[in-house]
């Protein structure tokens, strides 16, 4: 049933393109009455206080605009942005998560954005996702890198080597970090490592880590499923004993939250580190553990795009450049790291992350951001993530037989990227 709602609602970006034209630029900015509407996957109050501020600061110039910021569940983002468009509910402006970007973009959903404050200032590998045509469809907002958040007192508690020190040393691996949390579970009973939001449902940040060994969810043209190659057999046989044989990571159904001392090490991205404000317990930021193949870092993208179905296209459009100018966009950078070569410094981005050093920012953020591969996206991501998900549900139990399920996986897989 989900996989046919999410189906349902995304064949209207293709009808989305119809009308207008694939590639017509927004009408002006209006001057009567007007509330636009923006879905996000954020609810933290840090980020929605800093939303509105950059909204006020917008009607102050245009009185008549006012901007509603709409939160959807992480998990159900997609499905449900989707599915308000398919109930001719959509929003005026939408995140637009990277595994859906090739989705929105290619339908013609979206308008382009030919009004950006100083485009060119923007580098070409964090837009290289959300162009067509040699436009830009969604402003790469949030180009960020996944990292390791660190709980340095559990660590020391359980008798471990510090992180930091692994990274200086060249030894930040991933068997030592699995190590690591298989001994902190063991001595103190609490979870090793966390990849947030999987939750044994997101597989495709598990990338955080299979990227390590080399491996991919598919070719780079998208053809060719790569869950049955030995980089992802090994990977994935080693994220299932660090589950079921060495407790480094807790198993389904247990949820253990890094940020309120549940677990020793979260792999997240930097807009979680004002959840550590007010931290009981000391903590650290390092790169993600090198893996078979070497270093490695995985970035999430998210764009912000204009719907073409938006009654207030042009003042959506007008507003979308305001939030993402210059100025906006350094305030932005506390949370989300831009897309600016002009901000990409960690002497500029410390002026608004008081909790990072800088040494954090350029190892994690600004070194990711240039050697970084992106989560993986397909068109018909919806179907995709669904079928992906359900074929991997076998391999979380004791004693799986890993390769059987990853073959199932490329089965079920092949005729979805044949499209």
């Amino acid at each position: 049933m989900r996989i046919r709602t999410a189906l349902a609602a995304l064949s209207v970006l293709a009808l989305a393109a119809c009308g207008d034209g694939g590639g017509s630029t927004p009408a002006a900015v209006e001057t009567g009455p007007v509330e636009l509407r923006m879905t996000i996957w954020s609810a933290n109050e840090a980020h929605l206080k800093l939303f509105n501020d950059i909204a006020a600061q917008y009607k102050s110039a245009h009185p008549n605009v006012s901007v509603k910021f709409d939160p959807l569940p992480f998990e159900s983002y997609t499905t449900t942005l989707t599915t308000q468009i398919a109930g001719g509910n959509g929003p005026d402006l939408a995140w637009v998560l990277e595994e859906s970007a090739p989705d929105f973009v290619g339908s013609g959903a979206l308008v382009p954005l030919d009004n950006l404050d100083q485009p060119d200032d923007l580098t070409p590998a964090a837009t290289k996702l959300w162009q067509s045509g040699g436009k830009l469809y969604a402003y790469p907002f949030s180009t960020s890198p996944f990292g390791m958040f660190v709980n340095t007192d559990l660590l020391k508690q359980a008798g471990q080597d510090s992180p930091a020190d692994l990274v200086t040393a060249g030894q930040w691996t991933w068997d030592k970090a699995f190590a690591e949390g298989a001994a902190v579970n063991a001595k103190t009973g609490t979870a090793g490592i966390v990849v947030r939001d999987f939750d044994y449902k997101t597989w495709g940040n598990l990338s955080t880590v299979w990227t390590g060994w080399g491996a991919q969810a598919w070719s780079a043209d998208g053809k060719t499923c790569g869950f049955n190659a030995p980089e992802m057999l090994d990977a994935m046989t080693a994220l299932h004993q660090a589950v079921f044989t060495a407790k480094a990571m807790p198993g389904p159904g247990v949820a253990a939250d890094f940020f309120t001392g549940q677990s020793a090490m979260t792999i997240t991205q930097i807009s979680r580190a004002s959840l550590l404000k007010d931290a009981k317990f000391g903590w650290d930021l390092v790169p993600l553990p090198a893996g078979p193949k070497g270093r490695y870092s995985v970035v999430g993208q998210a764009g912000l795009g204009v719907l073409k179905k938006s009654k207030h296209a042009g003042t959506a459009a007008d507003f979308l450049s305001f939030f993402t100018n210059a100025a906006n966009s350094a305030k932005l950078a506390q949370y989300f790291p831009p897309a600016r070569k002009s901000q990409l410094n960690a002497e500029t981005m410390a002026k608004t992350n008081p909790l990072l050093k800088p040494a954090q920012l350029q190892s994690v953020v600004i070194d990711g951001i240039s050697n970084g591969v992106v989560k993986p996206s397909h068109t018909g991501s919806a179907e995709i993530a669904q079928n992906v998900r359900a074929s991997l549900d076998p391999l979380w139990k004791p004693g799986a037989d890993v390769k059987s399920v990853l073959d199932t996986v490329c089965t079920g897989l092949k005729p979805l990227l044949a499209k």
